[in-house]
């Protein structure tokens, strides 16, 4: 017996207006929560830098590197040559020990003596890292220089376990030392208030939320303050009032409100079967068969002119199939999605209907793949 096939037509209803009307034209609107302004910017020099080693962890219960590792067996070797022992790579067997790559984001605010978490990943063959301690082990930047000293107990919040059954919880070969790292070096102090100006960067560069967020800054201070450079940052002068107490201004334009703007963007995880969309993603007409699912998403007639369906393909739809859901309005992407879902698709035939619509440049917005 075939399949039964379910028409889905979606009404989008697109009011023309005359000429002269066209003129006046409103922007669309979308209820976009407010926000600080801290919230969709940083201050320009505000940001982590990432420092990284090469390390150790002792003390493991034989799942550490096995003899094929080379890079454990040389740096056991290296380690106890600097002891005044010197000892054959060849002759070290050690399943106690793991080479491992220590890494960690080092912020600005931080200062010499400050501790900090690391994050320490297996480099060779063992099979955990469980109950290892970390060694001493030097932490550089990209310019080679040490700015802090890692060492200390690792955690690797899961379990593995083995025999019969067998098992494993969570990644046993990464693990983190909390703060586990010391900062031997200062990063260079940054100027924020360079040429006597703060800079505003969004997290999202977008050329409507730059345009508000001048506008903000400007109404608030009731002066010609903020300037946008480009739709990724905004220029912002000190008032004579903060010129001593930068801090201070930096503070106050953070707490600000702003509504900020976004792409619409539909984002799927395919592994997941997750779809995560925007309100403002809107599909134009288009018609997509997946296997026993037929979907049609139409334009209603308008004052303006004929825009549906209607004709020869309205009537054999009519004629042909009986159980049909029509959604009237400005339809978007959640109503597909809800549509679809109440006819019982699969998140696998929603994914695919979704990138056929983009396919054929039917939904306007970013389609995002994870």
């Amino acid at each position: 017996m075939s399949k039964k096939i379910v028409v889905l037509v979606l009404g989008i209803i697109l009011l023309w207006g005359s000429a002269a009307g066209a003129q006046n034209i409103e922007p669309l609107r979308y209820d976009t929560p407010i926000v600080r302004v801290k919230d969709v910017a940083r201050v320009q020099g505000d940001r982590e830098n990432q420092v990284f080693g090469l390390g150790l962890v002792v003390g493991l219960q034989g799942t550490g590197d096995g003899s094929g590792s080379r890079a454990n067996i040389q740096m056991i070797a290296n380690m106890l040559e600097g002891f005044g022992i010197s000892v054959s790579p060849n002759d070290l067997r050690m399943r106690n020990i793991a080479a491992v790559m220590v890494t960690a984001d080092l912020p600005t605010s931080l200062r010499t003596g400050d501790r900090l978490d690391v994050t320490v990943s297996s480099i060779g063959d063992a099979r955990s890292l469980q109950g290892g301690f970390l060694l001493q082990t030097p932490l550089q930047a990209a310019n080679g220089q040490v700015y802090a000293v890692a060492q200390g107990p690792v955690s690797i919040g899961g379990f593995a376990v083995r025999g019969g059954s067998g098992g494993q919880s969570n990644h046993t070969t990464v693990g983190i030392v909390p703060n586990g790292a010391i900062v031997e070096r200062e990063l260079e102090p940054y100027d924020f208030a360079a040429d006597g100006a703060v800079s505003l960067v969004l997290l999202e560069p977008d050329f409507t939320t730059a345009s508000r967020l001048v506008q903000v800054v400007n109404e608030f201070y009731q002066q010609d303050l903020a300037r946008a450079r480009d739709q990724g940052t905004v220029e912002i002068r000190v008032p004579a009032g903060y010129a001593s107490n930068v801090v201070a201004f930096i503070a106050e334009l953070e707490e600000l409100p702003i509504r900020p703007d976004a792409n619409a963007r539909v984002v799927i995880n395919e592994r997941t079967g997750t779809v995560v969309m925007g309100a403002q993603v809107r599909i134009a007409a288009v018609a997509v068969s997946h296997g026993n699912l037929k979907v049609q998403i139409a334009q209603d007639r308008s004052p303006g002119g004929d825009l549906g369906l209607g004709g020869e393909l309205g009537e054999e739809l009519e004629q042909n199939y009986s159980n049909t859901t029509v959604l009237g309005g400005n339809a978007n992407v959640q109503d597909l999605v809800d549509a679809l879902n109440a006819v019982g698709a699969t998140p696998r035939d929603i994914i695919a209907i979704l990138q056929a619509v983009k396919a054929a440049g039917a939904l306007f917005g970013d389609l995002i793949i994870i």
